[in-house]
Order: C-alpha cells, then sequence, then structure tokens
C-alpha cells in the first residue's frame, strides 16, 4: 500500500530498550489512555500545539514544543474532519459563549509559506461554525489587504482596531482572540488589559516563556507516566541543564556553559553505557525562548564552546525578531534514526494537536543535515503524514513499526508535552 510505504524507515533495528518500550505503550494503551483522561480532566490544555520528536532507536523524546504552531497547511487534508471536530471541543471549553473568532497572526506579509498556515487554521475554523477573520498588528496594514496564495487560496488582513478595553475589526467584533504570533518581540501593547479572552494567553509567548521551564514539567509528567507502565523516564525525556546569563559575542558565560556541557555529556555516557549503546553523545545548545531553528548549535565535546568562531557566535547571539539570546538551554542530543524516501534523507516527526486531540502531523525532512543536526534550517521541507486513516489507536495484529502503531506512539510522546505545557500554562495564569 502506498500510503504505508510513506512511514519513514528506521534505521536503528528494533530490539532491546526501544522495542520494549513500543510494545510496552501497545500492550498498555487502557491504561495509558486512562491515565490521560484522568491527567487531562481538571486542567485546561492550550488551544492547539505542536511536537517535535526524536526516534533514536534507544529512546523517543520530544525535543521541541510550540504552543503557537505554524504548520496546517502541511497537515494531510484527510485528518480535516478530525480537526474540525477537536477545534469544537477547544472552543468548548472556553468558558463563555463564541460565535466570532480573531486569528492574530505574526507581523510579516512576505512569507508566504505561512501565510498558507492562516489560510489553513481559518478554513478549519469556519468549517466547525465559527465566523472567522484575520487581524493584523503590523504598522503599514491601514485598511483590508488581500494576499494572494500559491495555493489559489488568499488571505485577507485587516487593520485590528481598539476601542476602550475591547478590540475589533471593521463590523467585526470577536468573542476569541485566537494567537498564532509567538510574541518573539514582546507583547503588544494593543492587546494589552482587553476584555476578550485571548488564547493561548500572551503569558505563553517566547518574550516570557523558557524552553527550560516547559522540560522542568516535561521532566515531571514522564516520571509520573514512566511509574505507570514500569520504564526507565529517560527513555522517553531528553535530560538538560542550564546555567546563568550568557553573551556569545563577548564570551561572558562561556566557562559556566562549557563545564554544563561536559557534565550532560557525562550523564548521557552514563546512560549509554547502562543501555549498551553504541553512539557519540552530544548536546543541542539553544536559546531557551525563542522557534524557527534560530539560536540552536550541535556540540559534541565542550571545547566546541570555546572554539566558536565569530560566524558561529553571531548567529547564536540573536534569535528570531533580532531578539538578543541571554540565556539558552542545554538539552540531551537525541538522534533521529528515521529517513524518507529512497535517498535516505533525514526526518523527523512534528506531531499537531488541537486542544486534547491528535489531529495528524508531518515529518521534517532535511536532505543536506545528518541525524545529529537540528533540521529546523533552511533547506527543510514537510512530508504530511500519508496514512488511510488518522491512526489513533495502535492495532495489535499490524507489525510493530506499521504505520498505524508507530503514529500512536508519537501521540502518546505529544500528548505527555502536551499535560507539561497545560500545567506550564497554570503556572502564568
Amino acid at each position: 500500500m502506498n500510503q504505508i510505504a510513506s512511514v519513514p524507515h528506521l534505521t536503528t533495528a528494533l530490539n532491546g530498550p526501544f522495542y520494549q518500550l513500543e510494545r510496552l505503550l501497545l500492550e498498555n494503551q487502557t491504561t495509558i489512555e486512562g491515565w490521560f483522561r484522568k491527567a487531562c480532566r481538571d486542567i485546561k490544555v492550550p488551544f492547539y500545539a505542536s511536537v517535535d520528536i526524536r526516534n533514536a532507536g534507544h529512546k523517543i523524546a520530544p525535543i521541541d514544543t510550540n504552543l503557537f504552531p505554524a504548520g496546517f497547511n502541511n497537515l494531510n487534508p484527510a485528518f480535516e474532519s478530525l480537526c474540525i471536530q477537536a477545534v469544537q471541543m477547544a472552543v468548548e471549553h472556553v468558558d463563555h459563549p463564541v460565535d466570532k473568532i480573531l486569528i492574530i497572526p505574526e507581523s510579516h506579509t512576505r512569507n508566504l509559506f505561512y501565510l498558507e498556515n492562516i489560510a489553513s487554521l481559518q478554513s478549519i475554523i469556519e468549517k466547525a461554525g465559527f465566523e472567522t477573520r484575520v487581524g493584523s498588528l503590523m504598522a503599514g496594514i491601514n485598511e483590508a489587504t488581500s494576499i494572494d496564495l500559491e495555493s489559489s487560496r488568499s488571505v485577507l488582513l485587516e487593520p485590528v482596531i481598539r476601542n476602550q478595553n475591547r478590540i475589533s475589526l471593521h463590523n467585526f467584533e470577536p468573542d476569541l482572540i485566537l494567537l498564532n504570533n509567538d510574541l518573539a518581540a514582546g507583547k503588544p501593547e494593543l492587546l494589552d488589559n482587553i476584555e476578550q479572552t485571548i488564547t493561548p494567553p500572551m503569558a505563553l509567548g517566547w518574550s516570557s516563556r523558557l524552553k527550560s521551564n516547559h522540560f522542568s514539567f516535561y521532566q515531571q509528567v514522564a516520571q509520573e507516566f514512566a511509574g505507570l507502565i514500569d520504564i526507565d523516564p529517560w527513555l522517553i525525556d531528553p535530560m538538560f541543564r542550564n546555567c546563568g546569563e550568557v553573551d556569545f559575542m563577548k564570551r561572558e558565560g562561556v566557562d559556566c556553559l562549557s563545564k554544563n556541557v561536559n557534565a550532560l555529556i557525562d550523564a548521557i555516557n552514563t546512560k549509554y553505557s547502562e543501555y549498551n549503546i553504541e553512539c557519540d553523545p552530544f548536546v543541542m545548545v539553544k536559546a531557551d525562548a525563542g522557534t524557527y531553528g534560530m539560536g540552536v548549535m550541535t556540540i559534541h565535546n565542550p571545547d566546541e564552546i570555546a572554539e566558536l568562531n565569530r560566524k558561529d557566535r553571531t548567529r547564536m547571539a540573536t534569535t528570531k525578531e533580532g531578539q538578543k539570546v541571554t540565556q539558552v538551554i542545554i538539552q540531551e542530543g537525541v538522534y533521529t534514526h528515521e529517513t524518507w524516501g529512497d535517498k535516505g534523507t533525514v526526518a523527523e516527526p512534528v506531531v499537531y494537536m488541537l486542544d486534547r486531540q491528535v489531529v495528524g502531523g508531518f515529518y521534517r525532512v532535511h536532505e543536506k543535515r545528518s541525524a545529529s543536526q537540528n533540521l529546523n534550517a533552511p533547506g527543510m521541507r514537510f512530508e504530511p503524514l500519508a496514512f488511510d486513516d488518522c491512526c489513533n489507536s495502535p492495532d495489535p495484529n499490524q507489525e510493530l513499526d506499521s504505520h498505524q502503531n508507530r503514529f500512536y506512539i508519537y501521540g502518546v510522546i505529544a500528548r505527555l508535552a502536551l499535560i507539561a505545557a497545560s500545567r506550564e500554562l497554570i503556572s502564568v495564569v
């Protein structure tokens, strides 16, 4: 079947701890789903999220959780009905009636791929039964502006108007504000102290949020889940460390960074020895706040920190919107041993969720990156999950690494990250 052939090939043999982990997840589906139901019963989950996952063969873990996902256009159209139902559920969990939704996108108009995402998101929400329009915070958008897209669709950007403590568009006053802007440049004054509900809350934007905080919550969730099915939490959790402020251009904080890199590599080596894993450990040094794959580097040896040339230090010094990097997270590097297509191109799954529901995903593929490098970089492309159905339940009668079972396991890891994000949400509102 062609759809099944589209699942990336796992180049690491399915044996040892990871094989046991997959089998445990499949055999304990009823227990796991009951645990998720109870874990989500009394908490508010983010409206939507996407989770980048690395499948190393010996472990599978999330490496990033985005609460302002920007790839709805990359999802398999076959999953649209599930997306529509999930949006309806997400809106039901808002504390008041909602009929009109205003999407606030990123403040740029040249990135047509991003605007395809907005067009897809708007279409899903409209099909869920809500009047939906797109309001721009850009200074240059003073009147309704239609932008044509390569998909033959268009996005109508309209200027946002503030009247006392409410915002609106011309002839449109929304009941709910849906942010698809990660606020890397800061919280917009126009949205400050408005009466309408904003989701996700602005406190979860990258002007406030830290990855190290999220992964602290994830660590707790992973420990709880690991106790449920009696596994080592490390098999689903990337270890991490952080230190004080760092200035790459002035080389300030570099010694602290090197010491923490060395300590984390030693900890990874200990785990590799425990599980007889014959791989070279590495870490990812990332800006603690930020997205778009900026401010990220792969380190195999602490000496590499001191040896960074000016080009590398400049690349690490700022992230999106030119924001200065002052803190970093040092995260265990998780190999991706999944490949795509006949050329064996390195790939990693990205799972999308709306409310509590896994609604699909895609593979981030990069022909010029290795299994230990960041794939969220120029030159990447996206391959939708080309399955016959949404695969939200495993099939014990199929092979362990079948498309349906593999996607279910992705979904379990992604939902663990979602619970961590929910606890993160509670901590800031």
